[in-house]
């Protein structure tokens, strides 16, 4: 009940910010202005493509991590879970969201391997956030925002530097060998909340640790990624009535509004996302003075294609929706366990294979005759 009213407060907050954005928006007449003035659909048709691309290439990275610790997994297999962690992240109420959804998932379909299914997911989260600062900190000495005159743009930019510094640094040390079993490690891992999170970083650092060609493809897919949906966001502002800020600060501004909605405060980074991107356009120099909310309509679009890419997960929930509803049963199960037995997904998938269900890497097998019965585990994803 306690973390059912925590979540609950945090989608109040969420929408609570929205409300204010929209209705500060809608007392200057600026929704109105924007609804009746000419828009360029080709803008927005063209960003909607990039944006399905960067989700894909996000999968793709995902089925690399997995491919890579010899799990049999395919690349169908990455895209259906995939689009069901994404719907997942929008529709869910409560402290299950896409990647533990995935996490449960893979853990499930790969019987016995439950910590290398679960630490495709760790780093590929991981990576996903890093390149990001790094794509940001690219992009602020690149454009020269480092000495920026607005004081609140100089303070945001120097944090993400240092952000990315010290994560680089963080990163390295993970690597060396001895570090992940080491002392420090130890204390890491005996941390009380973050404890746990910090083992499953480490045991995923451990298993990558030896295959370096495949981590610098996917930080490499991550930085298209990022490519893809910067111009993606900058293709719907395009689109919109009235001058827009440059590509180049566009970098910074979709960067720091895409780690404001990453950060696990608000369910989606709902109204974290909006409420960055609104204060970034008023505040980062592009060259041209934007109109009132104009970040909050670029924002609200680039909203309205995710929840259009995330309706593809439908498909994929309706194609197997007894598996996936048996998995989400109990990747709510492991939510509500702050640290899960590390052979709970051994258990379940001892009790998933008397009635084995739907198996994304060995095709179809019996269902379960009570698929709410079993209890089969999930994996991240993004």
């Amino acid at each position: 009940m306690k973390k059912l009213l925590i979540n609950l407060l945090k989608f109040a907050v969420s929408l609570g910010i929205v409300g204010y954005l929209v209705y500060d928006a809608v007392s200057d007449d600026a929704f109105a202005q924007v609804w009746q003035q000419p828009k360029n659909w080709g803008c927005f048709a063209a960003a909607w493509a990039l944006c399905m691309g960067a989700t894909c290439l996000t999968f793709v990275r995902w089925y690399y991590l997995v491919r890579a610790l010899d799990l049999p997994f395919r690349m169908a297999d990455a895209f259906r879970l995939g689009f069901l962690g994404y719907l997942f992240n929008f529709v869910s109420l409560g402290s299950v969201g896409g990647d533990l959804f995935k996490a449960v998932f893979i853990a499930r379909e790969q019987h016995g391997k439950r910590a290398e299914a679960v630490a495709t997911v760790v780093i590929d989260r991981v990576i996903g956030l890093y390149v990001l600062f790094v794509v940001a900190s690219v992009a602020a000495l690149a454009t020269g925002m480092v000495t920026t005159e607005e004081p609140r743009v100089r303070v945001l930019v120097q944090a993400t530097l240092w952000c990315t510094v010290i994560g680089g640094i963080f990163i390295t040390a993970l690597v060396m060998p001895g570090f992940t079993q080491g002392h420090l490690s130890g204390k890491l891992r005996e941390m009380p909340r973050v404890g746990p999170l910090f083992g499953r970083l480490l045991e995923a650092i451990r298993m990558y640790r030896t295959r370096p060609g495949v981590l610098i493809l996917t930080c490499f897919l991550s930085v298209l990624v990022h490519v893809l949906n910067t111009v993606g966001i900058y293709l719907i502002a395009r689109g919109l009535p009235g001058a827009v800020p440059s590509l180049g600060a566009h970098f910074i501004i979709v960067s720091l509004g895409m780690l404001a909605g990453a950060m696990p405060l608000l369910p989606g980074g709902l109204g974290a996302f909006e409420g960055a991107m609104d204060f970034l356009y008023r505040v980062v120099p592009g060259g041209v003075k934007v109109a009132h909310d104009q970040g909050l309509f670029v924002a609200f679009g680039y909203r309205a294609i995710t929840i259009s890419i995330a309706l593809v997960g439908l498909v994929f929930y309706f194609r197997g929706r007894r598996d996936v509803d048996a998995a989400w049963e109990e990747a709510e199960h492991m939510s509500d366990d702050e640290t899960p037995e590390p052979n709970a997904a051994t258990s379940a998938s001892g009790r998933a294979a008397a009635s084995p269900g739907k198996s994304a890497t060995h095709g179809k097998s019996k269902r379960p005759h009570n698929a709410a019965d079993e209890r089969p585990e999930d994996s991240l994803i993004r």
